[in-house]
């Protein structure tokens, strides 16, 4: 039966299942988080309704924004109208909804002057007739007036690049006033954060008016099903062993996920083979951290590099990358132990290390780490969480550490963690 199989376009063809370096844009491969679309759907179709997305940048936000338009039908049966903007952090809060309306046509009915009453219409842009300055009022009325006719949906995403507070509490403002007045528009703000006061300013005010919904890492089971789909439209199948091996190493970052995916798929083509083992998997590392963006090896780069000879920058790094986190991504330097242990091949303690997590939260090296907490309870994440599963696929390719080194550790935490 493989003799049938034309190897070359299958392999093209994979490109089109498993796509890294885009936001997941396909109702059908979008894995597991049926909770979380199921909210935000929720505030769409209940008038008077909110939602901020928030959570660690490179779990999905703005793939769960890509697949609305799947799951939200119109009472009519129309598509929604759902405009959609990426913020800028110097926008003000005009420019933010005249690049949004930009997208937005409006039919506008003029009467001819003249002797006869004729009446004839023109297109313009939601944007021509913003305001100067215009107040959350004013962006009431506008909204109002376009909800009239179809359901309508606002998508804010990068919403944390904002950084006037001015311009966050005309939205929140935004969000009361279209609340009070039950119009039928739903405003969607995205962005990175940990919690809600990182985007909305004095949201206290208008918690009732939207639904809070933090989107996690991906679980191991939705790691799972993302990739059985993406085998699944290849008519190509993954053992449950290389399933877990992927889940371990994308760290729950989709990303990841797609990245590893991809090339654990191309290898087992390479290989003439329509599932995807573990070797497949072991080959498709070293694939995979090369073909990662460059400006993350140039971080890991800078945050390692040192003239002197022995150091432990790297390893210490790497270890980071192994530890057990909480829900957050935050771990604390007594998690950093055991890995470092593992990755030196001798017992370590924190001394060995403290100096070199402070580095990490310096200009000098990077910073590749955050610092939270007081002294003496000081806890540590990254800045960029993508560099995880980067470190951890480098480790492997350098054999500091190797897959059953990854999956004993991962045996030390719940099921559903990394």
């Amino acid at each position: 039966m493989d003799d049938l199989v034309d190897w070359p376009t299958l392999s093209d063809s994979a490109g089109r299942s498993f796509t890294p370096n885009v936001p997941v844009s396909e109702n059908d491969l979008f894995a597991a988080r049926i909770e979380e679309v199921r909210r935000v759907c929720d505030a769409i179709n209940q008038r008077g309704q909110h939602a901020v997305v928030y959570g660690e940048r490179g779990v999905g936000k703005t793939s769960l924004a890509n697949i609305l338009q799947f799951r939200i039908k119109s009472a009519s049966g129309n598509p929604p109208l759902a405009p959609r903007i990426n913020c800028v952090g110097t926008y003000t809060f005009e420019r933010l909804w005249r690049e949004l309306f930009s997208q937005i046509d409006l039919i506008q009915k003029k009467r001819q002057i003249g002797f006869e009453a004729t009446i004839f219409q023109e297109t313009v842009q939601a944007a021509d007739v913003v305001p100067p300055n215009p107040s959350p009022e004013d962006i009431r009325r506008l909204l109002t007036l376009l909800g009239e006719e179809k359901l309508f949906y606002l998508i804010f995403d990068e919403f944390d690049r904002v950084t006037d507070p001015a311009v966050k509490r005309a939205m929140a403002d935004t969000i009361k006033t279209l609340s009070d007045n039950a119009v039928k528009a739903t405003i969607i703000v995205i962005g990175v954060a940990d919690d809600i006061d990182e985007l909305i300013t004095e949201h206290q005010s208008i918690d009732r008016a939207f639904k809070q919904i933090k989107l996690p890492r991906m679980q191991r089971q939705a790691v799972y099903e993302l990739i059985d789909k993406g085998t699944a439209k290849l008519g190509m199948r993954v053992t449950a062993q290389a399933n877990l091996r992927l889940a371990l190493l994308c760290q729950g970052l989709p990303h990841y996920a797609q990245l590893l995916g991809l090339h654990a798929v191309r290898a087992a083509i390479d290989a003439k083979s329509l599932t995807v083992e573990v070797e497949h998997v072991s080959a498709a590392i070293p694939t995979a951290a090369e073909d990662s963006d460059h400006v993350l090896r140039s971080d890991i780069q800078k945050a390692t590099t040192s003239p002197q000879t022995g150091n432990i920058y790297r390893d210490v790094l790497l270890a980071c990358a192994m530890a057990q986190t909480d829900d957050f991504g935050f771990f604390y330097p007594g998690a950093v132990t055991g890995p470092l242990a593992k990755i030196m091949k001798r017992p370590r303690t924190t001394a060995h290390f403290t100096k070199h997590l402070s580095e990490f939260c310096s200009d000098a090296r990077g910073p590749v780490l955050e610092q939270r907490g007081e002294p003496r309870r000081y806890r540590y994440r990254f800045k960029n969480p993508l560099l995880q599963p980067l470190l951890i696929m480098k480790g492997i390719k350098d054999k500091k550490i190797s897959e059953v080194d990854l999956e004993e550790e991962a045996n030390k935490m719940t099921p559903e963690t990394y």
